[in-house]
């Protein structure tokens, strides 16, 4: 039996009521104990450090936690009023439509349209309908044509991630559940999907989790907030969390708009803007040049200045003298057992460099960088240097050991003994934010702390002077985000080169003094990452969108011209 949720009847969508829950063998609860409703209609942004439990929260929704996943759930969940345990997690699908973080949680490696059609031909929907409905989604998620005879599992990280959002939007149901929709999608497919959100039913309830929150925020009704705990520490409307908790949300390591920062420079020189603002023009709205008084201008510019400055990597002129760590000379990259997708690569990194590589998602970037560390050959021209270690973008593919030290241990040489082992371990875990979890799988952890433990068995020797790092920043949070950024800084010091495969431009333009764009089979551009993303044209052809410090930058520009 299904029922609407946005009756009057219904008067919440879903519910958690004194909910907490504890994984075996763990010594405190991953969430709660926490009490939250979602009114039929709202859109809902959950929020939280890494590890706070924001996921296992969504997967208690509709049972999977505990059905399909060991762990203690206290309290009582519903779900239109209705407990959530009367029924199998799978006899929610007509009212919840979940995307889950792993987009291969979603997909069943099938053709594209079959993964598509899948949820509708479990409702029996006549085949003639299905295929509409099929045309509809793959055009508004912008998925060729083409794509439809494909092999889900032979599309890239970000095209898979399309397919499982198409197949989760199209089952239209009450509730849309989304684990961070954005984490892997170039930034044009990540604005057309906060457009999609945008424009759904008013009906629909959404609870989402995601890092990426410029251009979401926006269309966003009411914010939660997780502690490191797995308890609520902030419930309420986006401006005055973002304002007003400005300080816990720093200390915490939680992401916030870019807005959020620069609000927090003007608050304290007294030029704040009378409405907290979610964006970066919302931030210098009343401090247009044309109208606002020159005073409040003059006092306002170092400020935005410095904003713009703390948003960009320094150019590193020692670097352009360095010896080269690794090249590519005309080459010819394919995936494996795949056909080449660029040609006449032409590239070279060098020792202490941080080199973004940038592009839509399908463009190559990650054949392109597993060529560059020599994991791949390529099919012609030639590749030269040191082999590089690689952070793929899926972690768990690199993992082989039984707990998170274990881990770390199999990638120590074997002729350290065993309490320089030990202390190394000791010493990666804590330089890792990974202190207390050495005795856990690694699969328990957090996609968060997955990432930090692949990119620490990357680091805990100097054994790789190349290192690429395909969506490095992906499932961490603020902290760790920052963390990571001071490693790479730090390895760069040490001679290390390092290649940065993103979509996320902030990152790419804080980090990383040069970029490639790859697209259209080929690098389009190569050159400082500054110049790259203020060029419109460029980042057109390549699927790519301006960082979100550019609108100060524009402010800046309109202030000189005055």
């Amino acid at each position: 039996m299904t029922f609407d949720l946005s009756t009057p009847e219904a008067s919440s969508a879903a519910e958690w009521r004194g909910v907490d829950v504890r994984y075996p063998f763990a010594g405190r609860n991953a969430v709660g104990p926490l009490d939250l409703q979602l009114r039929p209609g709202e859109r809902v942004l959950l929020l939280g450090a890494s590890g706070s439990g924001k996921s296992t929260l969504l997967l208690t929704l509709t049972g999977l936690l505990p059905n399909s996943i060991p762990a203690e759930v206290g309290g009582e969940i519903t779900i239109g009023g209705i407990d959530v345990g009367s029924r199998e997690p799978a006899g929610w699908a007509p009212e919840v439509a979940q995307y889950f973080q792993d987009a291969d949680q979603t997909l069943c490696g099938m053709r594209v349209e079959d993964e598509i059609a899948f949820a509708l031909e479990n409702r029996a929907m006549p085949e003639a309908e299905i295929a509409a409905v099929i045309g509809d989604a793959m055009r508004e998620v912008r998925l060729p044509e083409s794509w439809r005879q494909r092999r889900s599992s032979s599309l890239s990280g970000g095209e898979r991630q399309l397919v499982a959002l198409a197949a989760t939007l199209v089952q239209d149901a009450g509730i849309f559940v989304a684990d961070e929709p954005t984490a892997h999608l170039a930034p044009e497919a990540a604005n057309r999907l906060h457009a999609l959100l945008a424009k759904a039913p008013a009906t629909q309830t959404m609870l989402i989790v995601d890092h990426r929150l410029d251009g979401l925020i926006e269309t966003i009704d009411r914010m939660v907030v997780l502690g490191a705990d797995g308890t609520i520490i902030a419930d309420g409307v986006p401006r005055t969390i973002f304002r007003d908790k400005r300080a816990v949300l720093a200390t915490l390591g939680i992401w916030r708009p870019a807005a959020a920062e620069l609000d927090g420079e003007l608050t304290r020189i007294g030029l704040a803007p009378p409405i907290a603002p979610l964006s970066i023009e919302e931030a210098l709205a009343h401090l247009d040049p044309s109208h606002a008084p020159q005073s409040a201008i003059a006092r306002a510019k170092p400020v935005v200045a410095a904003f713009v400055a703390a948003c960009a990597a320094p150019a590193d002129a020692a670097v352009t003298d360095a010896p080269v760590a690794a090249e590519l000379l005309d080459a010819a990259c394919a995936p494996f057992l795949g056909p080449v997708v660029l040609r006449n690569v032409d590239f070279r990194i060098r020792e202490g460099e941080t080199v973004g590589i940038l592009g839509a998602n399908g463009a190559g970037k990650s054949t392109l960088g597993l060529c560059l560390a020599g994991l791949l050959p390529v099919k012609s021209g030639k590749r030269q240097g040191a082999t590089g270690g690689v952070a793929f973008q899926r972690s768990e593919n690199q993992f082989v050991g039984g707990t998170v030290s274990d881990e770390l241990r199999a990638a120590l040489p074997p002729r350290i003994g065993d309490a320089e082992q030990a202390r190394l371990v000791a010493e990666t875990l804590e330089k890792w934010g990974l202190g207390g979890l050495g005795r856990q799988h690694p699969f328990e952890l957090s996609q968060g702390q997955k990432r930090r433990l692949a990119l620490a068995t990357l680091t805990i020797t100097d054994r790789w002077p190349l290192l690429v790092l395909d969506e490095p920043m992906a499932g961490l949070d603020a902290a760790g985000a920052a963390a990571l950024t001071a490693q790479i800084a730090g390895l760069c010091r040490q001679g290390r080169a390092v290649a940065v495969i993103t979509h996320d431009m902030d990152l790419a333009l804080r980090l990383c003094p040069r970029s490639i764009v790859v697209g259209e089979g080929r690098i389009l551009a190569d050159g400082p990452t500054g110049e790259l993303l203020r060029d419109a044209d460029l980042l057109r052809r390549a699927d790519l969108a301006e960082p979100s410090s550019a609108a100060a930058r524009r402010w800046l520009d309109r202030v000189a011209a005055c």
